[in-house]
Protein backbone atom coordinates (compact mmCIF):
# COMPACT_ATOMS: atom_id res chain seq x y z
CA UNK A 1 0.00 0.00 0.00
CA UNK A 2 1.12 3.23 -0.97
CA UNK A 3 -0.31 6.49 1.29
CA UNK A 4 -0.74 10.02 -0.57
CA UNK A 5 2.43 10.61 1.15
CA UNK A 6 4.39 8.21 -0.26
CA UNK A 7 4.82 5.98 2.65
CA UNK A 8 4.70 2.07 1.68
CA UNK A 9 3.00 -0.79 3.55
CA UNK A 10 4.05 -4.30 2.61
CA UNK A 11 0.86 -6.61 4.40
CA UNK A 12 -1.00 -9.20 3.78
CA UNK A 13 -2.99 -8.25 7.03
CA UNK A 14 -6.44 -7.93 5.99
CA UNK A 15 -7.60 -5.28 8.67
CA UNK A 16 -4.45 -2.91 7.87
CA UNK A 17 -4.65 -3.46 3.89
CA UNK A 18 -8.48 -2.32 4.42
CA UNK A 19 -7.84 0.45 6.93
CA UNK A 20 -5.34 2.05 4.53
CA UNK A 21 -7.05 1.61 1.31
CA UNK A 22 -9.12 4.81 -0.08
CA UNK A 23 -12.46 3.63 0.05
CA UNK A 24 -15.23 6.13 -1.16
CA UNK A 25 -18.27 3.56 -1.50
CA UNK A 26 -21.01 3.87 1.75
CA UNK A 27 -20.79 -0.34 2.19
CA UNK A 28 -17.33 -0.82 1.25
CA UNK A 29 -16.57 1.50 4.42
CA UNK A 30 -18.85 -0.78 6.71
CA UNK A 31 -16.88 -3.69 5.10
CA UNK A 32 -13.76 -1.91 6.55
CA UNK A 33 -15.41 -1.60 9.86
CA UNK A 34 -16.30 -5.24 10.12
CA UNK A 35 -12.70 -6.15 9.74
CA UNK A 36 -11.90 -3.69 12.05
CA UNK A 37 -14.20 -5.04 14.49
CA UNK A 38 -12.58 -9.17 14.28
CA UNK A 39 -9.72 -7.55 15.08
CA UNK A 40 -10.69 -5.74 18.10
CA UNK A 41 -12.54 -8.85 19.54
CA UNK A 42 -10.68 -11.91 18.52
CA UNK A 43 -7.51 -10.38 16.71
CA UNK A 44 -7.54 -12.62 13.69
CA UNK A 45 -9.69 -13.88 10.95
CA UNK A 46 -9.94 -10.45 10.06
CA UNK A 47 -9.59 -11.76 6.29
CA UNK A 48 -12.07 -14.29 6.75
CA UNK A 49 -14.86 -12.46 7.96
CA UNK A 50 -14.74 -10.24 4.75
CA UNK A 51 -14.42 -13.04 2.17
CA UNK A 52 -17.76 -14.58 4.07
CA UNK A 53 -19.59 -11.30 4.65
CA UNK A 54 -18.84 -10.69 0.32
CA UNK A 55 -19.64 -13.98 -0.44
CA UNK A 56 -23.17 -13.59 1.75
CA UNK A 57 -23.78 -10.47 -0.19
CA UNK A 58 -23.15 -11.76 -3.32
CA UNK A 59 -25.56 -15.03 -2.65
CA UNK A 60 -28.25 -12.35 -1.14
CA UNK A 61 -27.75 -10.30 -4.82
CA UNK A 62 -28.92 -13.60 -6.69
CA UNK A 63 -31.96 -13.96 -4.20
CA UNK A 64 -33.02 -10.35 -4.59
CA UNK A 65 -33.20 -11.04 -8.21
CA UNK A 66 -35.52 -14.07 -7.78
CA UNK A 67 -37.44 -11.56 -6.00
CA UNK A 68 -37.58 -12.93 -2.23
CA UNK A 69 -38.34 -9.65 -0.08
CA UNK A 70 -34.76 -8.98 1.86
CA UNK A 71 -36.25 -9.18 5.59
CA UNK A 72 -36.61 -12.86 4.34
CA UNK A 73 -33.51 -13.52 3.38
CA UNK A 74 -32.29 -11.71 6.70
CA UNK A 75 -34.02 -14.31 8.50
CA UNK A 76 -32.96 -16.98 6.93
CA UNK A 77 -29.35 -15.97 7.29
CA UNK A 78 -30.32 -15.44 10.96
CA UNK A 79 -31.09 -19.29 11.21
CA UNK A 80 -28.54 -20.78 9.15
CA UNK A 81 -25.92 -18.68 11.63
CA UNK A 82 -27.77 -20.35 14.30
CA UNK A 83 -27.51 -23.72 12.83
CA UNK A 84 -23.50 -23.41 12.19
CA UNK A 85 -22.76 -22.26 15.80
CA UNK A 86 -24.33 -24.92 16.96
CA UNK A 87 -23.18 -27.13 15.09
CA UNK A 88 -19.07 -25.87 15.42
CA UNK A 89 -19.53 -26.17 19.35
CA UNK A 90 -20.70 -29.70 19.00
CA UNK A 91 -18.13 -30.43 16.95
CA UNK A 92 -15.27 -28.61 18.47
CA UNK A 93 -12.37 -30.36 20.46
CA UNK A 94 -11.47 -29.62 24.59
CA UNK A 95 -8.11 -28.34 24.17
CA UNK A 96 -5.57 -29.55 26.84
CA UNK A 97 -2.56 -27.57 27.55
CA UNK A 98 -0.51 -26.28 30.57
CA UNK A 99 2.64 -24.09 31.53
CA UNK A 100 4.46 -27.14 31.54
CA UNK A 101 2.62 -28.50 28.34
CA UNK A 102 3.05 -25.75 25.62
CA UNK A 103 3.09 -27.25 22.46
CA UNK A 104 -0.65 -27.63 22.02
CA UNK A 105 -0.87 -23.91 22.04
CA UNK A 106 2.79 -23.67 19.92
CA UNK A 107 0.90 -25.32 17.13
CA UNK A 108 -1.83 -23.10 17.02
CA UNK A 109 -0.18 -20.15 17.10
CA UNK A 110 1.88 -21.56 14.10
CA UNK A 111 -1.67 -22.23 12.45
CA UNK A 112 -2.06 -18.32 12.71
CA UNK A 113 1.46 -17.54 11.62
CA UNK A 114 1.53 -19.91 8.02
CA UNK A 115 -0.60 -17.07 6.22
CA UNK A 116 1.86 -14.17 7.41
CA UNK A 117 5.18 -12.87 5.72
CA UNK A 118 7.36 -13.84 8.68
CA UNK A 119 6.05 -17.82 8.23
CA UNK A 120 9.57 -19.15 7.78
CA UNK A 121 10.14 -18.20 11.35
CA UNK A 122 6.89 -18.96 12.41
CA UNK A 123 7.78 -21.96 15.28
CA UNK A 124 10.20 -19.32 16.57
CA UNK A 125 8.00 -16.47 16.88
CA UNK A 126 5.05 -19.23 18.29
CA UNK A 127 7.16 -19.93 21.08
CA UNK A 128 7.86 -16.44 21.94
CA UNK A 129 4.20 -15.67 21.31
CA UNK A 130 3.43 -18.75 23.28
CA UNK A 131 5.85 -17.79 26.05
CA UNK A 132 4.77 -14.40 26.58
CA UNK A 133 1.00 -15.04 27.33
CA UNK A 134 1.65 -17.53 29.52
CA UNK A 135 3.81 -14.90 31.73
CA UNK A 136 1.63 -12.75 32.39
CA UNK A 137 -1.61 -15.06 32.07
CA UNK A 138 -4.06 -15.75 35.12
CA UNK A 139 -5.28 -19.29 34.63
CA UNK A 140 -7.91 -19.04 37.86
CA UNK A 141 -9.65 -15.69 36.15
CA UNK A 142 -8.93 -17.27 32.66
CA UNK A 143 -7.28 -13.70 31.81
CA UNK A 144 -4.49 -12.34 29.94
CA UNK A 145 -3.34 -9.03 30.17
CA UNK A 146 -2.36 -7.31 27.22
CA UNK A 147 -1.01 -4.48 29.07
CA UNK A 148 2.11 -6.31 30.51
CA UNK A 149 2.85 -7.31 27.13
CA UNK A 150 4.99 -5.07 25.25
CA UNK A 151 5.97 -5.47 21.74
CA UNK A 152 9.02 -2.86 20.50
CA UNK A 153 11.12 -3.51 17.16
CA UNK A 154 14.37 -2.02 15.88
CA UNK A 155 15.44 -1.80 12.02
CA UNK A 156 18.94 -3.74 12.01
CA UNK A 157 19.58 -7.21 12.07
CA UNK A 158 17.67 -10.11 11.12
CA UNK A 159 14.42 -11.45 12.14
CA UNK A 160 16.09 -14.76 13.86
CA UNK A 161 17.36 -12.02 16.22
CA UNK A 162 13.88 -11.39 17.47
CA UNK A 163 13.80 -12.82 21.26
CA UNK A 164 11.77 -12.25 23.91
CA UNK A 165 12.80 -10.52 27.02
CA UNK A 166 11.57 -11.13 30.76
CA UNK A 167 11.65 -7.40 32.09
CA UNK A 168 11.03 -4.20 30.50
CA UNK A 169 12.70 -2.94 27.35
CA UNK A 170 13.09 1.05 27.20
CA UNK A 171 14.34 2.91 23.91
CA UNK A 172 16.52 5.07 26.13
CA UNK A 173 20.38 4.86 27.49
CA UNK A 174 22.23 6.18 30.83
CA UNK A 175 22.65 9.92 30.83
CA UNK A 176 26.00 10.51 30.87
CA UNK A 177 28.29 7.90 28.32
CA UNK A 178 31.07 7.10 31.76
CA UNK A 179 28.24 5.97 33.85
CA UNK A 180 28.32 1.92 34.05
CA UNK A 181 26.39 -0.39 30.86
CA UNK A 182 25.45 -2.80 33.52
CA UNK A 183 23.82 -2.17 37.36
CA UNK A 184 23.26 -5.67 38.88
CA UNK A 185 20.83 -5.95 41.85
CA UNK A 186 19.57 -2.95 41.08
CA UNK A 187 16.85 -0.71 43.62
CA UNK A 188 15.65 1.65 40.82
CA UNK A 189 13.86 4.91 42.20
CA UNK A 190 11.39 5.86 39.92
CA UNK A 191 10.76 9.35 39.75
CA UNK A 192 7.84 11.73 37.64
CA UNK A 193 9.82 15.34 39.28
CA UNK A 194 12.36 17.22 37.58
CA UNK A 195 16.05 17.22 39.06
CA UNK A 196 16.41 20.69 39.77
CA UNK A 197 16.15 23.46 41.80
CA UNK A 198 11.94 24.45 43.32
CA UNK A 199 10.96 27.54 41.39
CA UNK A 200 8.56 29.85 43.06
CA UNK A 201 4.93 28.72 42.00
CA UNK A 202 4.19 32.61 41.76
CA UNK A 203 5.74 35.13 38.48
CA UNK A 204 8.87 36.55 39.71
CA UNK A 205 12.03 37.98 37.88
CA UNK A 206 15.77 37.58 39.14
CA UNK A 207 17.74 40.31 39.00
CA UNK A 208 21.24 39.36 39.37
CA UNK A 209 23.91 42.55 40.07
CA UNK A 210 27.00 41.45 41.04
CA UNK A 211 29.35 38.54 40.95
CA UNK A 212 29.06 37.69 44.29
CA UNK A 213 25.06 37.61 43.39
CA UNK A 214 25.65 35.52 40.48
CA UNK A 215 27.95 33.12 42.98
CA UNK A 216 25.73 32.44 45.62
CA UNK A 217 22.93 31.25 43.25
CA UNK A 218 25.13 28.96 41.47
CA UNK A 219 25.84 27.91 45.22
CA UNK A 220 22.38 27.61 45.93
CA UNK A 221 21.63 25.40 42.66
CA UNK A 222 24.55 23.52 43.88
CA UNK A 223 23.69 22.98 46.99
CA UNK A 224 20.22 21.84 46.20
CA UNK A 225 21.69 19.29 43.55
CA UNK A 226 23.42 17.73 45.83
CA UNK A 227 20.95 17.58 48.78
CA UNK A 228 17.95 15.87 45.64
CA UNK A 229 21.23 13.06 44.78
CA UNK A 230 21.82 12.94 48.43
CA UNK A 231 18.47 12.30 49.29
CA UNK A 232 18.08 9.55 46.68
CA UNK A 233 21.47 7.51 47.82
CA UNK A 234 20.08 7.51 51.39
CA UNK A 235 17.10 5.21 50.61
CA UNK A 236 20.02 3.06 48.99
CA UNK A 237 18.62 3.26 45.48
CA UNK A 238 21.45 2.32 43.36
CA UNK A 239 19.47 3.40 39.72
CA UNK A 240 17.22 6.59 38.80
CA UNK A 241 14.63 6.39 36.52
CA UNK A 242 13.41 9.83 35.72
CA UNK A 243 10.30 11.06 33.66
CA UNK A 244 11.82 14.41 33.11
CA UNK A 245 15.18 15.83 31.66
CA UNK A 246 17.67 17.51 34.01
CA UNK A 247 20.97 19.82 33.05
CA UNK A 248 24.53 18.88 32.53
CA UNK A 249 25.36 20.28 35.81
CA UNK A 250 23.19 17.54 37.34
CA UNK A 251 24.21 14.91 35.15
CA UNK A 252 27.69 15.34 35.81
CA UNK A 253 26.96 15.22 39.94
CA UNK A 254 25.37 12.11 39.47
CA UNK A 255 28.24 10.60 37.74
CA UNK A 256 30.79 11.88 40.08
CA UNK A 257 28.12 10.39 42.86
CA UNK A 258 28.41 7.40 41.11
CA UNK A 259 24.59 7.08 41.04
CA UNK A 260 23.42 5.95 37.13
CA UNK A 261 20.63 7.63 35.67
CA UNK A 262 17.91 7.25 32.87
CA UNK A 263 15.83 10.70 31.90
CA UNK A 264 12.72 11.19 29.36
CA UNK A 265 11.50 7.92 30.22
CA UNK A 266 7.82 8.06 28.53
CA UNK A 267 4.69 7.74 30.90
CA UNK A 268 3.73 4.18 29.47
CA UNK A 269 7.14 2.98 30.12
CA UNK A 270 7.15 4.65 33.49
CA UNK A 271 4.14 2.95 34.84
CA UNK A 272 5.26 -0.30 33.07
CA UNK A 273 8.81 -0.70 34.90
CA UNK A 274 6.93 0.37 37.89
CA UNK A 275 5.08 -2.58 37.98
CA UNK A 276 7.43 -4.75 36.19
CA UNK A 277 9.98 -4.31 39.37
CA UNK A 278 7.46 -3.50 42.06
CA UNK A 279 8.66 0.07 42.71
CA UNK A 280 6.24 2.91 43.21
CA UNK A 281 6.09 6.10 40.84
CA UNK A 282 7.48 9.09 43.66
CA UNK A 283 5.93 12.56 42.59
CA UNK A 284 8.41 14.93 45.40
CA UNK A 285 11.37 14.42 46.57
CA UNK A 286 10.56 14.13 49.79
CA UNK A 287 8.02 10.87 49.38
CA UNK A 288 11.03 9.09 48.49
CA UNK A 289 12.12 6.30 50.72
CA UNK A 290 13.47 2.61 50.44
CA UNK A 291 10.20 1.00 50.69
CA UNK A 292 8.95 2.99 47.07
CA UNK A 293 12.28 1.33 45.16
CA UNK A 294 11.83 -1.09 43.02
CA UNK A 295 13.89 -4.18 42.30
CA UNK A 296 15.59 -5.92 39.13
CA UNK A 297 18.12 -8.35 38.99
CA UNK A 298 20.11 -7.14 35.75
CA UNK A 299 19.52 -3.72 33.98
CA UNK A 300 22.00 -3.24 30.93
CA UNK A 301 22.32 -1.92 27.75
CA UNK A 302 22.26 -3.04 24.75
CA UNK A 303 23.90 -1.91 21.41
CA UNK A 304 23.28 -2.45 18.00
CA UNK A 305 25.60 -3.07 15.48
CA UNK A 306 27.88 -0.05 14.65
CA UNK A 307 25.32 2.62 15.20
CA UNK A 308 25.56 4.85 18.17
CA UNK A 309 21.96 3.93 19.33
CA UNK A 310 21.61 1.92 22.55
CA UNK A 311 18.05 0.76 24.39
CA UNK A 312 17.33 -0.49 28.57
CA UNK A 313 16.65 -3.88 29.50
CA UNK A 314 15.50 -4.33 32.78
CA UNK A 315 15.82 -8.13 33.47
CA UNK A 316 14.83 -10.75 36.39
CA UNK A 317 12.27 -8.10 37.94
CA UNK A 318 10.26 -8.45 41.21
CA UNK A 319 7.02 -8.97 39.04
CA UNK A 320 8.03 -11.47 36.32
CA UNK A 321 4.62 -10.86 34.72
CA UNK A 322 5.42 -8.21 32.66
CA UNK A 323 7.93 -8.88 29.45
CA UNK A 324 8.89 -7.51 26.39
CA UNK A 325 8.61 -9.06 22.31
CA UNK A 326 11.63 -7.61 20.60
CA UNK A 327 11.88 -7.56 17.12
CA UNK A 328 14.53 -7.22 14.89
CA UNK A 329 14.48 -6.83 10.95
CA UNK A 330 16.21 -5.56 7.70
CA UNK A 331 13.98 -2.14 7.38
CA UNK A 332 10.55 -1.08 8.66
CA UNK A 333 8.44 -2.53 6.80
CA UNK A 334 9.96 -6.34 7.71
CA UNK A 335 9.42 -4.93 11.78
CA UNK A 336 6.11 -3.50 11.65
CA UNK A 337 4.65 -6.66 9.29
CA UNK A 338 6.54 -8.63 12.07
CA UNK A 339 4.62 -6.76 14.94
CA UNK A 340 1.51 -7.27 13.12
CA UNK A 341 2.09 -10.87 12.95
CA UNK A 342 2.78 -11.41 16.36
CA UNK A 343 -0.32 -9.60 17.70
CA UNK A 344 -2.24 -11.98 15.93
CA UNK A 345 -0.09 -14.90 17.53
CA UNK A 346 -0.75 -13.31 21.20
CA UNK A 347 -4.59 -12.80 20.46
CA UNK A 348 -5.25 -16.50 19.50
CA UNK A 349 -3.27 -17.75 22.44
CA UNK A 350 -5.22 -15.43 24.84
CA UNK A 351 -8.25 -16.44 23.08
CA UNK A 352 -7.92 -20.14 24.08
CA UNK A 353 -6.65 -18.90 27.73
CA UNK A 354 -10.17 -17.72 27.84
CA UNK A 355 -11.96 -20.74 25.97
CA UNK A 356 -9.69 -23.75 24.86
CA UNK A 357 -12.26 -25.07 22.58
CA UNK A 358 -11.14 -25.28 19.15
CA UNK A 359 -12.30 -26.52 15.41
CA UNK A 360 -9.98 -27.37 12.69
CA UNK A 361 -8.57 -25.03 9.89
CA UNK A 362 -8.34 -25.57 5.95
CA UNK A 363 -11.86 -24.88 5.54
CA UNK A 364 -12.61 -28.04 7.73
CA UNK A 365 -14.98 -26.06 9.74
CA UNK A 366 -17.14 -24.02 6.94
CA UNK A 367 -17.56 -27.07 5.03
CA UNK A 368 -18.61 -29.15 8.46
CA UNK A 369 -21.45 -25.91 9.10
CA UNK A 370 -22.61 -25.61 5.23
CA UNK A 371 -23.76 -29.39 5.09
CA UNK A 372 -25.34 -29.35 8.02
CA UNK A 373 -26.83 -25.61 7.07
CA UNK A 374 -28.12 -27.69 3.52
CA UNK A 375 -28.92 -30.51 5.66
CA UNK A 376 -31.47 -28.51 7.79
CA UNK A 377 -32.42 -26.68 4.75
CA UNK A 378 -33.80 -29.85 2.89
CA UNK A 379 -35.36 -31.04 5.45
CA UNK A 380 -36.61 -28.56 8.26
CA UNK A 381 -37.28 -25.51 6.95
CA UNK A 382 -40.72 -25.13 5.08
CA UNK A 383 -40.43 -21.25 4.41
CA UNK A 384 -38.90 -19.15 1.98
CA UNK A 385 -36.05 -19.14 4.69
CA UNK A 386 -34.82 -22.16 3.01
CA UNK A 387 -33.57 -20.45 0.22
CA UNK A 388 -31.37 -17.94 2.02
CA UNK A 389 -30.32 -21.09 3.84
CA UNK A 390 -28.57 -22.69 1.26
CA UNK A 391 -27.36 -19.52 0.26
CA UNK A 392 -25.54 -18.73 3.38
CA UNK A 393 -24.23 -22.91 2.97
CA UNK A 394 -22.81 -21.44 -0.52
CA UNK A 395 -21.03 -18.65 0.79
CA UNK A 396 -19.34 -20.99 3.31
CA UNK A 397 -18.03 -22.60 0.78
CA UNK A 398 -16.26 -19.63 -0.54
CA UNK A 399 -14.07 -20.24 2.03
CA UNK A 400 -12.81 -23.28 0.97
CA UNK A 401 -12.68 -22.29 -2.96
CA UNK A 402 -10.27 -19.29 -2.20
CA UNK A 403 -8.09 -21.91 -0.14
CA UNK A 404 -7.80 -24.11 -3.19
CA UNK A 405 -7.50 -21.27 -5.48
CA UNK A 406 -4.59 -19.98 -3.53
CA UNK A 407 -2.64 -23.23 -3.15
CA UNK A 408 -2.74 -23.78 -6.84
CA UNK A 409 -5.71 -26.35 -7.36
CA UNK A 410 -8.26 -26.79 -8.70
CA UNK A 411 -11.12 -24.78 -6.71
CA UNK A 412 -14.47 -26.41 -8.04
CA UNK A 413 -12.48 -29.90 -7.89
CA UNK A 414 -11.05 -29.56 -4.84
CA UNK A 415 -14.39 -28.67 -3.31
CA UNK A 416 -16.70 -31.55 -4.77
CA UNK A 417 -14.12 -33.92 -3.24
CA UNK A 418 -14.18 -32.64 0.20
CA UNK A 419 -18.33 -32.37 -0.14
CA UNK A 420 -18.26 -35.71 -1.44
CA UNK A 421 -15.95 -37.14 1.76
CA UNK A 422 -17.38 -35.02 4.41
CA UNK A 423 -20.76 -36.71 3.24
CA UNK A 424 -19.55 -40.28 3.31
CA UNK A 425 -16.98 -40.26 5.92
CA UNK A 426 -18.88 -37.98 8.79
CA UNK A 427 -15.27 -36.56 9.70
CA UNK A 428 -15.62 -32.93 10.30
CA UNK A 429 -12.01 -32.20 10.27
CA UNK A 430 -11.40 -33.06 6.77
CA UNK A 431 -9.61 -29.67 4.79
CA UNK A 432 -7.84 -28.22 1.75
CA UNK A 433 -4.19 -30.27 1.87
CA UNK A 434 -2.75 -26.18 1.10
CA UNK A 435 0.71 -27.49 1.87
CA UNK A 436 0.32 -31.20 0.21
CA UNK A 437 1.15 -33.23 2.54
CA UNK A 438 -0.40 -35.90 1.72
CA UNK A 439 -3.57 -35.99 4.19
CA UNK A 440 -6.58 -33.65 3.99
CA UNK A 441 -7.24 -34.36 7.64
CA UNK A 442 -6.64 -30.97 9.82
CA UNK A 443 -5.84 -32.50 13.21
CA UNK A 444 -3.36 -34.77 11.47
CA UNK A 445 -1.75 -31.43 10.03
CA UNK A 446 -2.59 -29.79 13.17
CA UNK A 447 -4.09 -26.55 11.61
CA UNK A 448 -5.99 -25.58 14.48
CA UNK A 449 -8.35 -22.76 15.03
CA UNK A 450 -9.97 -21.06 18.14
CA UNK A 451 -13.31 -21.81 18.00
CA UNK A 452 -14.32 -18.05 19.84
CA UNK A 453 -12.72 -16.72 16.21
CA UNK A 454 -14.72 -18.99 13.92
CA UNK A 455 -17.59 -17.81 15.58
CA UNK A 456 -17.01 -14.68 15.98
CA UNK A 457 -16.56 -14.64 11.77
CA UNK A 458 -19.98 -16.12 11.48
CA UNK A 459 -21.99 -13.81 13.45
CA UNK A 460 -20.33 -10.32 12.80
CA UNK A 461 -20.40 -11.16 8.93
CA UNK A 462 -24.00 -12.25 9.17
CA UNK A 463 -24.62 -9.01 11.19
CA UNK A 464 -23.26 -6.70 8.92
CA UNK A 465 -25.49 -8.75 5.87
CA UNK A 466 -28.68 -8.45 7.77
CA UNK A 467 -28.29 -4.46 8.10
CA UNK A 468 -26.92 -3.43 4.71
CA UNK A 469 -30.15 -5.58 3.29
CA UNK A 470 -32.05 -3.60 5.39
CA UNK A 471 -31.06 -0.37 3.97
CA UNK A 472 -33.55 0.85 1.32
CA UNK A 473 -31.67 3.51 -0.62
CA UNK A 474 -28.45 6.17 0.60
CA UNK A 475 -29.06 9.92 0.54
CA UNK A 476 -26.25 11.84 0.36
CA UNK A 477 -25.05 15.60 0.41
CA UNK A 478 -22.89 16.68 -2.36
CA UNK A 479 -22.64 20.55 -3.09
CA UNK A 480 -25.20 21.33 -1.07
CA UNK A 481 -27.45 19.19 -3.73
CA UNK A 482 -29.13 16.24 -2.17
CA UNK A 483 -28.56 13.07 -4.21
CA UNK A 484 -30.81 9.47 -3.36
CA UNK A 485 -30.03 6.55 -5.38
CA UNK A 486 -32.00 3.15 -4.36
CA UNK A 487 -30.06 0.18 -3.00
CA UNK A 488 -29.56 -3.36 -4.99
Amino acid sequence: MVSPDGDLTVTNDGRTILEKMDVDHEIAKLMVQLSKSQDDEIGDGTTGVVVLAGALLEQADVLLDKGIHATRIAEGYEQAAAIAIRHLESIADKFEFSRDNKEPLIETAMTTLGSKIINRLHRKFAEIAVDAVLSVADFERKDVDFELIKVEGKVGGKLEDSMLIRGVLVDKDMSHPQMPKRVSDARIAILTCPFEPPKPKTKHSLLVQTVEDYEKLREYEHNKFEEMVDQVKATGANLVICQWGFDDEANHLLLHKQLPAVRWVGGPEIELIAIATGGRIVPRFEELTAEKLGRAGLVRELSFGTTRERMLVIEECANSRAVTIFIRGGNSMIVEEAKRSVHDALCVVRNLVRDSRIVYGGGAAELACSQKVMQVADTETPGLEQYAMRAFAEACESIVLALADNSGFGPIETLGELKARHATEDNPRLGVDCLQRGTCDMREQKVIETLSSKRAQIMLAVQLCKMILKIDDIRAMEDKQEYSYPMG
